[in-house]
Order: C-alpha cells, then sequence, then structure tokens
C-alpha cells in the first residue's frame, strides 16, 4: 500500500459524484423544457459508465486514499448492486405522467412540482397547473448513490462518518417530495431527518471514543491497537455507540421506529431505492467495521448482535402481520429482513460473508419489485391506493403484474424456487457453522410467520371481490389510503415501471432455480482488502 491515490480504482465513486455535479449544473443552466431529458441523460449514462468501471475493477484489492478507502472483492460487489439498484429507482423516479390541466403537460408522476411550497396551498395549486417538475431530485439520487458506494468501502471512521452522511441528506429531502399526501410525506421526511441526526450523534461519539482508544481512525490501526491492548470500557462504549448509528440505517430494533413511517410517506420510488440501496451499503459498512476494525471484540459483540438480530426478525414479523397498509408492510418485511442479515454478520467470517452479498443482492432486486408494484395501484383520480382492502380482485383483472408481485413477495418469504430461499438458506447455513443455532430457529420461525401476511397479500389479489369486506379479519393495524373497497382501483399503465417489475420477477426466478454462478461470484468476492 502506497500513501498516493490510486484514482483509477475510486473510478465508480468520481463517476457517480461527478454525475451528480453535472446534474446540478443542468438544474441550473438548462431551458426548464430540456431539462428532464438531459437530467436523465447524465444520470442514467453517468451510473452505466460507473457500472462497467466497477466491472473492470473486477478481481482489485487495494487499499487507497491513503488507507480511507478499501478497494476489494465486497466493496465493488457491493457497489455494483447499488448502481443497479439506482438505475433501477432512477426508472422508476422518471416515469411521467399527464397532468389534468390546460397545458397537457407531463411531470414526474410521485414527485410534487415545487417542494419548497406549503402543501394544499395557492403556491401549490399554481405550480401544478403550470406543470412544473423537480428534475433536481435525479442530483439527489446521484449523491446518496455516491454515499451509497463510498459506505461499504470506507476503511477508516472518518470516511464511514462523510458516507452516511453524504447518502442521508438527500434521502431526508426526497423523502418529502411526495406529489400526493404532502403532509404525511414531509412528516415523514422530518422523522427521517430528527431521528437521523440523533443516530449520527451517537455514531460521532462512538467515533471519538473509538479514536481516543485506538490513537488512529485506520480500520486495521484499530484492529491492531485492540490486538495489542485488549478490550476496555472505552473501546466497549464508543463500538456501541457506533453500533446506534449502523442499525439504524438498516431499521433494526430498537432504532426501527421511523421505518414504517418513512416507507409510507416518501414517494414509492425513493422508498424503494432506500429499502434496497441503504440495507445493501449499510449491511457492507457493518460487516467491514465488525470484521477488520473489531474482530478482536468479537466476543463482547457478538452475543449484543445476537439479542438484536433476534429481537429484529421477532418484532418485524409480529407487528408485519396486523398491517393493512402495503407500504408499512413492506416497511415491516425489511425490519424482519435486517433480522435475518444480522445472522450473517455473526456467522463465520467467510462463509457469512459471501451468504450476505448473496442475500443483499437478490433482496435488493426483490424489494425494488415490490416498491415498484405498490406504486402502480392508483384510484380513478390517479393517486397511489396503498391500503390492502382495495387492492381485493386486482389479480383477476390484471393477472400478469398481480402474479409478478406474487412472485417478488414470495421470494421475500423465503419460498423454495425463489431467490428468497436460497438467501436465506446461506445466510442461516453460515450462521449454524457459526455456532448460533438457537438464532437461527428463532429466524425460521418467524420466516414461517411473515410468510402468512405475503401470503395474505396474494389472497386479496387473486381470491377477494371487489368491495369484500372479507379480508377485514386479517388485521387493522397501520393506516391506510383509500376505502376498503376495490372499485376504481387498478394498475397503472406506466411501462417503465412495468419493465422494472418484470425484470425484477424474472431475475427473481433465475436466481432462485439456478443461483451458483452468483454463489461463485460472491464467494471469490467476499475477501476484504486485509
Amino acid at each position: 500500500m502506497t500513501p498516493d491515490i490510486a484514482y483509477g480504482s475510486l473510478a465508480p465513486l468520481l463517476i457517480v459524484f461527478g454525475a451528480g455535479i453535472v446534474g446540478v449544473l443542468v438544474e441550473a443552466f438548462i431551458p426548464a423544457r430540456r431539462r428532464y431529458a438531459t437530467q436523465m441523460a447524465v444520470y442514467l449514462g453517468g451510473l452505466a459508465v460507473a457500472l462497467v468501471s466497477v466491472l473492470l475493477l473486477s478481481g482489485t484489492r487495494i487499499v487507497t486514499a491513503e488507507g480511507a478507502v478499501a478497494v476489494d472483492g465486497p466493496a465493488l460487489f457491493l457497489q455494483g448492486v447499488t448502481v443497479v439498484v439506482a438505475i433501477a429507482a432512477g426508472l422508476l423516479i422518471g416515469e411521467r405522467t399527464v397532468i389534468p390541466s390546460a397545458s397537457r403537460r407531463k411531470v414526474l408522476a410521485g414527485f410534487a412540482p415545487q417542494a419548497a411550497v406549503a402543501p394544499g396551498g395557492s403556491g401549490e395549486r399554481d405550480a401544478e397547473r403550470a406543470g412544473f417538475t423537480q428534475t433536481e431530485v435525479f442530483p439527489l439520487t446521484l449523491f446518496a448513490t455516491g454515499g451509497l458506494m463510498l459506505f461499504p468501502a470506507a476503511n477508516d471512521l472518518i470516511t464511514l462518518f462523510i458516507a452516511l452522511e453524504v447518502l442521508s441528506l438527500p434521502l431526508y429531502v426526497l423523502c418529502g417530495m411526495a406529489r400526493r399526501r404532502r403532509l404525511l410525506s414531509q412528516e415523514a421526511a422530518v422523522k427521517y431527518f430528527l431521528l437521523g441526526a440523533f443516530s449520527s450523534a451517537f455514531f460521532v461519539y462512538g467515533v471519538a471514543l473509538v479514536y481516543g482508544y485506538a490513537g488512529t481512525v485506520d480500520f486495521r490501526g484499530i484492529a491492531e491497537a485492540v490486538e495489542a491492548e485488549g478490550a476496555s470500557s472505552l473501546i466497549l462504549i464508543g463500538v456501541a455507540m457506533m453500533s446506534v448509528g449502523l442499525l439504524f440505517k438498516v431499521g433494526a430494533v430498537p432504532f426501527h421506529t421511523w421505518t414504517p413511517d418513512v416507507y409510507q410517506g416518501a414517494p414509492t420510488a425513493i422508498t424503494a431505492f432506500m429499502a434496497a440501496g441503504t440495507k445493501v451499503a449499510a449491511f457492507g459498512a457493518i460487516l467491514r467495521f465488525f470484521h477488520t476494525a473489531v474482530p478482536g471484540l468479537e466476543a463482547d459483540w457478538a452475543p449484543v448482535l445476537w439479542v438484536i438480530a433476534a429481537l429484529t426478525m421477532i418484532v418485524g414479523t409480529v407487528v408485519g402481520v396486523a398491517q393493512n397498509d402495503v407500504k408499512r408492510l413492506l416497511a415491516y418485511s425489511s425490519i424482519a429482513h435486517a433480522g435475518f442479515l444480522l445472522t450473517g454478520v455473526i456467522a463465520v467470517q467467510s462463509a457469512g460473508a459471501s451468504a450476505m452479498l448473496f442475500y443483499l443482492a437478490a433482496y435488493a432486486v426483490s424489494t425494488v419489485g415490490v416498491f415498484a408494484v405498490a406504486g402502480l395501484v392508483r384510484d380513478a383520480d390517479g393517486a397511489e391506493v396503498s391500503d390492502l382492502r382495495s387492492w381485493a380482485g386486482l389479480g383477476r383483472r390484471q393477472p400478469l403484474v398481480a402474479g409478478a408481485f406474487a412472485v417478488l413477495l414470495l421470494a421475500l418469504a423465503g419460498i423454495p424456487l425463489t431467490s428468497g430461499f436460497i438467501a436465506k438458506f446461506a445466510v442461516f447455513s453460515a450462521a449454524v457453522a457459526g455456532g448460533a443455532v438457537t438464532l437461527v430457529v428463532i429466524g425460521v420461525l418467524t420466516s414461517a410467520i411473515a410468510a402468512s401476511f405475503y401470503v395474505r397479500v396474494i389472497v386479496v389479489m387473486f381470491f377477494r371481490d371487489a368491495g369484500s369486506d372479507a379480508d377485514s379479519d386479517a388485521g387493522s393495524g397501520g393506516s391506510g389510503s383509500g376505502g376498503s373497497g376495490g372499485s376504481g382501483v387498478a394498475f397503472a399503465h406506466q411501462p417503465v415501471t412495468l419493465a422494472v417489475v418484470g425484470i425484477a420477477a424474472v431475475l427473481t426466478l433465475v436466481l432462485g432455480i439456478a443461483p451458483q454462478p452468483l454463489l461463485d461470484l460472491v464467494g471469490a468476492a467476499s475477501a476484504f482488502a486485509w
């Protein structure tokens, strides 16, 4: 390792951040009538080039930027998954619709015309009639993507914190930009910001304590200090406080309370991006931190993560069963999956790392797909309908989209012949090899319970008549939108979003039926740079 910066190995990050900067300039200088097309070209072009650069760096194992960034198998794999998620989310974000106004202008379907104006006020109505479109969502998403890519590659405490904030700040803004239910969207953004800032404060204080113990911010230096000096209250408290910030990002119990509110209130395309991308990046950061910076403290942190993983699986599953709002149901599903993934952190390092990489890839595909479908269900006025009772009969009226949604839900449930089954099997096998047999038993039982609320959605779509209240006894928790009847509710015809759903469903089946190529890839990519 040399103190020089290997710019070639940082190419994916530099390209994404560069595209974000170009997007800001486009927003400032390109006329409004050409702004959407230009932003889409910059966004998708930048991400495509970044993905190619990730592929070209395959096999690289280097620590660069004076020890701040590790470019190795796990980092590159997760960066590739993140870029793919960002491309899919960008297609969902960029889907446009015609607003009912004299201008008949196309606008971004899920985003407010002007986020800064008061919800429901005259300024918002004027902007709506004028057909304003907030194309700054594209550079904001690019900056968030850059932060997500840096997070699992960060190799010192300062870079880890910078990545955390770079990915978080754009998401706080994006969560408050929903076109419909504006107050709910802005409430979600405020909650996410306040709780996120609070967790970041814990994280920074933990960084200070760890630095005070080790005298360095470099992960390798911290590991050497732990090996030489052993555990002390300073390092243990520091690691615990840093864990608050990391576990908050993945929605682990007890740091999960923001998840259902934010997932429900944010624009659905942003929810898809957050739910998939943030988990991919944050678990990569957790894996690197615990297995390269503080592996010598495993006897201290593993039991704590064991308890958190068990609680996360149980809470996410039990509360999820009571949800009638689809986006909140998927939020609690996301919480439960955070618990399943935490079992991989506790597992034997080599087996656990490869199992988690496969799980994160499979989960990202299914999650983007299910939220894409959730954003397609609209009433006669074009507003999203997330109340599950209003989905009755959708499967019989539009079987192809509902069938794809069913496949994606079954993958989240871990049903055989889907990617979710292979992912859970891999993670649980690694956890058993690491001695966490009881935790795996809890995981299997909660997976069986969680299958009930995924199946309930399928039953409502295919076996309930529109307007029927027969499904109401399955639970009434959570707040919904729309009435209990399904009349006038249908999957919107948005070709790009439908294409994303179709590709996600196909990949989910392919990874479930023929997972070996990806398993071989993650096995080869599971070794850290040192």
